[in-house]
């Protein structure tokens, strides 16, 4: 996430994009989470397809960038900040064609390219993609040609990478400058992890089915002697970055998915040459998905939940910051409706549960539309911070009764989704909007009522934790 935030603040996102051929099922998966402030709600909703009598116009609170949109928005859901004092920032969602789109994962790029095409003030940033491009595109690819033509005509504020996936593509959109952009296929039988750095290596300008770009890209890096070496063109080596914050920073989070989900390798953490795209040692799911999101070094002399002089030393992927995580699932073999789950987990990914939404929903629940600050008891953002808090001062001592308690409500969770999935394939056209909306909402309050339960029964626990306890001579 970008947020106006520069390199040195360090707050960003981390992503998993996954091809069909790689999950378990079949599934096509993307997901993020969305990291920028420790108390800064997000709210959960769904637009309905509308059809205005005059073409409309975008204004971004955020920069003022400025778009005409087409007269016709199709459905799409979002998790939009709780208020759009600094702007939209919608993030994530399906549309009625079951198109997901993830935006952003934060990047930058290098002086030198900079210094020939600069970002630009009020370009698109990250605020307004998802809403500027998701409800008007019906495939994945559509998606990233749409938002490449939207930076090639009024440039972009910042560098990034987005997600698009439908079911058959799942994509990864990298911007390296103002105005130039690449994008590349996930290969069906593979992954790849991206942590605020640009991932994307060498393009094969010969292959359009797994490469998009700029018309004139080669053309912009031959005329400004950009590209650094001699037989391949490699986006990330002309574009990116390689520093020590990258190294610290951004690296390990690659590293740990890698060795997590490809076995292991001699390198090491703080690797500058990781591979972009990777094959993985088993067939992946939704699990793993989730994992990786929710995961902070386990395993490993790095975890931040250990004590050692190396705990601190990297970024986790979950950690204080993020607002919310997602995993955006598209199925096979079944209509978009119910093929697509947007797996929302509000607050911290490690510290929260998954809960599936249906794509098609008309509507999402009352506890996921409202909150902001201060704290509000009433909304699902706050409800699965508070536990997280409540958590963090007594981890050793609390975290297996805490854990336990999640996967108590994933297994609910997934029983649920079985048996609406059943139930879903029986409904007529006519009845099934109903059906879905219900069946998410039902599952998001079996995951909020779990929730409520754990923060008694945290609460209970914690109140003999106090520095003002004393341990009393029984006799006295």
């Amino acid at each position: 996430m970008a947020l106006n935030y520069n390199k040195n603040t360090l707050s960003a996102c981390t992503s998993i994009l996954i091809g069909k051929k790689a999950t378990i099922g079949g599934s096509t998966i993307i997901g993020r989470n969305e990291d920028a402030k420790a108390s800064w709600p997000k709210h959960y909703v769904v637009h309905p397809y509308e059809t205005f009598e005059e073409p409309q116009k975008y204004v971004s609170n955020d920069n003022g960038f400025e778009i005409k949109l087409p007269r016709t928005r199709y459905k799409y859901s979002a998790t939009p900040e709780w208020t759009d004092k600094e702007g939209l920032f919608e993030e994530d969602g399906f549309n009625e064609y079951g198109v997901a789109m993830s935006a952003t994962e934060s990047a930058y790029s290098n002086q030198r390219v900079l210094g020939v095409d600069p970002l630009v003030e009020n370009g698109i940033g990250e605020e307004a993609m998802v809403t500027v491009v998701l409800p008007y595109v019906k495939t994945a690819r559509e998606g990233v040609m749409r938002l490449g033509s939207i930076i090639e005509k009024h440039g972009t504020n910042e560098t990034n990478g987005v997600l698009f996936a439908d079911q058959n593509e799942v994509w990864y959109f990298e911007n390296g400058s103002g105005h130039y952009w690449v994008a590349q296929r996930i290969p069906d039988d593979c992954y790849a992890v991206v942590a605020n750095q640009l991932a994307i290596q060498d393009i094969n300008f010969n292959d359009p089915k797994n490469f998009l770009f700029k018309s004139d890209i080669q053309e912009f890096v031959n005329d400004y002697n950009l590209n650094p070496d001699r037989d391949k063109f490699s986006f990330r080596n002309i574009f990116g970055t390689h520093d020590m914050s990258d190294a610290i920073y951004s690296t390990p989070r690659v590293w740990w998915g890698q060795q997590e989900f490809s076995g292991k390798t001699d390198e090491g953490p703080e690797s500058q040459d990781l591979s972009f795209i990777k094959r993985a040692n088993r067939l992946l799911s939704i699990d793993d998905a989730q994992y990786y999101l929710s995961s902070h070094f386990q395993k490993t002399e790095f975890d931040p939940l250990n004590e050692g002089e190396n705990n601190k030393r990297y970024r986790p992927i979950s950690l204080a910051k993020t607002q919310e995580s997602h995993v955006l699932q598209i199925r096979p073999d079944l209509k978009p409706e119910i093929a697509c789950i947007h797996w929302l987990a509000m607050g911290v990914a490690s510290q929260s549960v998954y809960v599936p939404f249906y794509m098609g929903i008309t509507d999402t629940p009352e506890e996921y539309k409202i909150g902001g600050l201060p704290y509000d008891d009433k909304s699902a953002y706050w409800t699965y911070k508070l536990a997280g808090v409540l958590l963090d001062s007594h981890y050793q001592e609390l975290g297996q009764m805490f854990q336990n308690k999640q996967k108590d409500i994933n297994i609910s969770l997934r029983k649920k989704l079985r048996d609406d999935d059943i139930k879903a394939l029986g409904k007529t056209d006519e009845e099934l909007p109903e059906f879905l909306t219900k069946a998410s909402n039902d599952m998001a309050h079996i995951a909020l009522d779990g929730y409520k339960e754990l923060i008694a029964q945290l609460i209970t626990d914690s109140t003999d934790f106090s520095p003002l306890n004393f341990k009393t001579d029984m006799n006295l």
